[in-house]
């Protein structure tokens, strides 16, 4: 008679333990809670200084150029801040820029409280926030490798662009309130204050080591040479390329009716600016939900093809709110769109930033960036033109670009295949 083998600890088969969380480690959950106390002063910034520039100009047409004055620092540094970052490191970078930004807006809040404030120091300040933008933008997601294992990266990017939505739509509010009790140099100085915040985080973070150069490059490249790598890796890699250009298109096709084309929808077909308000929160509302839900996929599959179908979708929406113009279909479009947006950028901000070379990864960045925030300055002027002549069709021509570069996109083998 056999008898049964004996049962050990050893024998006995217990399921893989799956990543930790990323907040279990100290110096993300410390950057996480520095960067969102950070990212909530912006919010007060940026109701402040709209509302400053008309209170000193009573100019629209003011407020625009200001506006613009950061734009085009922020596109034509971009790729220089890539380079910057790989050169040095992205936790330098985001110091120095944090340090950079606590200053000038405290400078600023402390003129607009001693009545001194001109309005050449609001443009000197939006100029110095686009170029400390260029640099900063890409050097947070660069960072992000150094910080949590690659398993984490998923979860990671999620609770940082979570966190970026929360504090879009708890921030304004509170802000308004505050320059409504005490005056628009509180709201400022409140900002400068959040930039602490960050800082003190990256006091705590040490400095990564030095990755090599890659292959065959020289020790000590010129500023343009090493832009110029950063180009060329994104060229020689077509799943990456492919990517950019879709994400250019998105944010070519989506910025400028979101940002022009609902606000000229709540002016005019509606007369109210609350509707506008509750336009973007609806969308910001779909892109927190769809966040949560990307960081939650712990082995995602096929995001290239989910990428193309979320673009398609969106450039249909597009062109349902353009046909329909009601605003209960307008509210749920825009959820909808922010829900397929929220969930396809999380997981390809951990895509790029495992594909990518660590040496490299600042100068893709920027090129990401570039595409994503870069060409906003063009969509706003594009958008404002058609929806001159025409507003529906603004939508309309919008969603299908959008739609026709997805549909040639699922005919591409290289953004499809991307796994």
């Amino acid at each position: 008679m056999s008898s049964a083998p004996a049962v050990t600890p050893e024998s006995v088969s217990t399921p893989a333990a799956g990543p930790r969380h990323p907040l279990t480690v100290p110096h993300f959950r410390n950057l996480w809670l520095g960067a969102t106390i950070s990212q909530l002063g912006d919010q007060f910034y940026l109701v402040a200084l709209p509302w400053l520039a008309l209170q000193l100009t009573g100019s629209s047409l003011a407020l625009g150029a200001i506006l613009m004055t950061a734009a085009i620092p922020r596109a034509a540094l971009m790729l220089v801040g890539g380079a910057v970052i790989d050169r040095f490191s992205a936790r330098r970078v985001l110091m120095t820029t944090a340090a950079a930004r606590t200053v000038l807006v405290g400078a600023v809040a402390a003129l607009v409280w001693l009545g001194l404030i001109q309005l050449w120091e609001l443009y000197a300040l939006t100029f110095a926030f686009g170029v400390a933008d260029a640099f900063s933008f890409p050097a947070g997601p660069a960072l992000m490798p150094t910080l949590v294992e690659t398993n984490q990266l998923q979860s990671a990017n999620a609770l940082m662009q979570s966190s970026t939505v929360m504090t879009q739509m708890a921030g304004p509010a509170p802000a308004g309130l505050l320059i409504k009790s005490l005056g628009v140099a509180s709201a400022l100085f409140f900002d400068a204050l959040s930039f602490l915040g960050v800082i003190v985080a990256l006091l705590r973070i040490p400095d990564p080591p030095k990755v090599p150069p890659v292959a065959g490059a020289p020790a000590r490249p010129s500023m343009l040479h090493s832009i110029a790598e950063g180009l060329r890796a994104v060229r020689n890699d077509p799943p990456l390329l492919s990517l950019m250009i879709v994400i250019a298109t998105i944010n070519i096709c989506i910025s400028g009716p979101i940002g022009v084309g609902l606000a000229a929808v709540a002016k005019f077909r509606f007369g109210s600016a609350a509707a506008f308000g509750t336009f973007l929160s609806c969308f910001s509302g779909g892109m927190l939900a769809g966040m949560l839900a990307g960081g939650m996929v712990k082995r995602p599959r096929r995001r290239g093809l989910q990428f193309i179908i979320m673009s398609g979708l969106c450039g249909l929406e597009l062109i349902a709110i353009g046909l329909i113009l009601k605003f209960a279909a307008i509210v749920a479009l825009l959820a909808l769109m922010g829900l397929g947006v929220g969930f396809v950028n999380v997981q390809f901000a951990a895509w790029t930033q495992m594909r990518v070379e660590r040496a490299l990864l600042g100068r893709v960045m920027s090129v990401l960036m570039f595409s994503a925030v870069g060409l906003v300055p063009i969509s706003y002027a594009a958008a404002g033109a058609l929806a001159h002549w025409s507003l529906p069709a603004l939508f309309v021509i919008a969603g299908g670009v959008l739609t026709g570069t997805s549909a040639l996109a699922v005919f591409g083998k290289a953004a499809r295949e991307i796994d």
